[in-house]
């Protein structure tokens, strides 16, 4: 008979969790599981080391540092993701993990990062700057709507422009406002709206709803449509609260369709109590220019007179005019007169002749000094010529030929300097003071040197 003990099959604590590790590995295969972070940490090995829980329950959970290099986002605390991975076990502490693969955010927090990077990009493209934004005209006649045809938004743009100014033509252009059909739908419906000249603005909008709901607001080709539109765009997506990339690049963002309508109408009730107004000042205005003209008229009746009394006051000034006239051409001659009288007495004081006689003498004191002054140049002239004369005759060749010297010169006219350059039989010519002497070589000697 066996013993107890050899019946049974004991582990070791290591042996144990070796085994349900490989229990784990090899029964359940990659997982989805989507849960919220919390105890996130990462240590200088790169590592990730977090725990995903729920409303109920939590697991342990680590992403090694060649997997967590492709995450595109920063995983912080109470972010919730959805991660691929792998059970397993943690054989040092016996402590069961899942090992991430693969990680992404979650419903809302993904949709919002998408709308986040695309807001950055748009807005680094221009397409939010305000010098790209066109003005509301001051009068709308005709009115554009993108929108659902049976939602809330167009009740209520219909609504607020039958109470403010129900003379404003709309044309409604039907699009589906959710779902996956409606970017492509709403960029088709502004492209068409442009496509007409006679719209002086156009409303993009919905009513409210959560971030899915509203997201084909936030297509970056919806975006592009209502930037490159001719027609000026008022975004009307979702409640006060909400905000997409449509409202970010149209030329103006209302809080709801009902406000956008409001934006682009007049009151007119309020314009009518203006005109009841305008009316009002009006009357009261004519009312008091004709008062005043009555006043005028009795001032001017006041004081109209008999031309014959006008015309005599004019006769009379007209008298008196001639008579200041006549003074005053008096006056002026007489004055001439005795400027005149004056001109001739200094004339007759100062006699030309005098101022003649007086240029004369001047005139030959200079002729006087440019002749002397003429002659001393021509002396230190000739002075100067006659040196130079000298100093030439006293180097000339013809001096140094009449001392006794001559200058002799082969057949080719090249003067002799040497007796190498002469042999017997040459004829040479002798040059001296008074002509030249031609003879012949007999010989040639060296010995007149020693």
């Amino acid at each position: 008979m066996q013993s107890a003990s050899s019946e049974r099959q004991i582990f070791s604590i290591s042996e144990l969790n070796r085994t349900v590790r490989q229990l784990l590995e090899t029964h359940l295969p990659l997982l989805w599981v989507e849960g919220e972070i919390s105890n996130f940490a990462r240590p200088a090995s790169g590592h990730w080391y977090l725990t995903l829980k729920d409303s109920q329950a939590q697991v342990r959970c680590a992403m090694f540092r060649n997997s967590n290099m492709r995450v595109n986002f920063k995983p912080a605390n109470g972010t919730q993701v959805l991660v691929r991975c792998r059970v397993g076990l943690y054989e040092g502490r016996g402590d069961y993990q899942l090992i991430i693969e693969h990680m992404e955010e979650a419903g809302f927090g993904a949709l919002q990062r998408q709308f986040e990077q695309l807001k950055q990009q748009l807005a680094n493209e221009g397409l939010f700057a305000e010098e790209h934004k066109r003005a509301m005209p001051t009068t709308v006649n005709h009115l554009a709507v993108v929108t659902s045809p049976t939602g809330a938004a167009i009740k209520d743009i219909l609504s607020v422009l039958k109470r403010r100014f129900p003379s404003i033509k709309v044309s409604i252009f039907p699009t589906a406002v959710q779902g996956e059909q409606a970017a492509g739908q709403i960029v088709s419906a502004i492209e068409s709206a442009n496509q007409y000249s006679h719209f002086d603005a156009m409303i993009v909008g919905r009513g409210g709803g959560s971030l899915e709901d509203l997201w084909p607001f936030n297509e970056e080709r919806v975006a592009r449509a209502i930037h490159a539109s001719r027609i000026p765009v008022i975004s009307a997506v979702g409640h006060e609260v909400d905000f997409t990339i449509a409202d970010f690049v149209a030329d103006l963002r209302a809080p709801t369709p009902s406000a956008a309508a409001e934006l682009i109408s007049p009151d007119g009730e309020e314009m009518a109590n203006q005109f009841v107004g305008f009316e009002i000042l009006l009357a009261e205005a004519v009312m008091r220019k004709t008062t005043t003209l009555g006043r005028q008229i009795d001032s001017l009746r006041k004081r109209l007179r008999h031309p014959g009394q006008k015309l005599q006051e004019q006769a009379q000034h007209l008298d008196h005019l001639d008579i200041r006239l006549r003074r005053a051409i008096n006056g002026r001659l007489q004055a001439q007169r005795q400027r005149m009288n004056t001109l001739q007495s200094k004339l007759a004081r100062v006699h030309p002749g005098e101022t003649i006689s007086s240029y004369h003498r001047l005139l030959a004191m200079y002729v006087k000094q440019m002749s002397r002054s003429v002659k001393q140049q021509l002396e230190l002239k000739q002075s100067k010529t006659t040196q130079a004369m000298h100093l030439l005759d006293t180097v000339s060749p013809l001096k140094t030929l009449g001392r006794g010297y001559s200058i002799i010169r082969d057949s080719r006219g090249g003067v002799v300097k040497s007796v190498a350059g002469v042999v017997a039989g040459d004829t040479l010519k002798s040059q001296v003071a008074d002509g030249a002497i031609y003879f012949t070589v007999d010989k040639t000697s060296d010995e007149g040197l020693r």
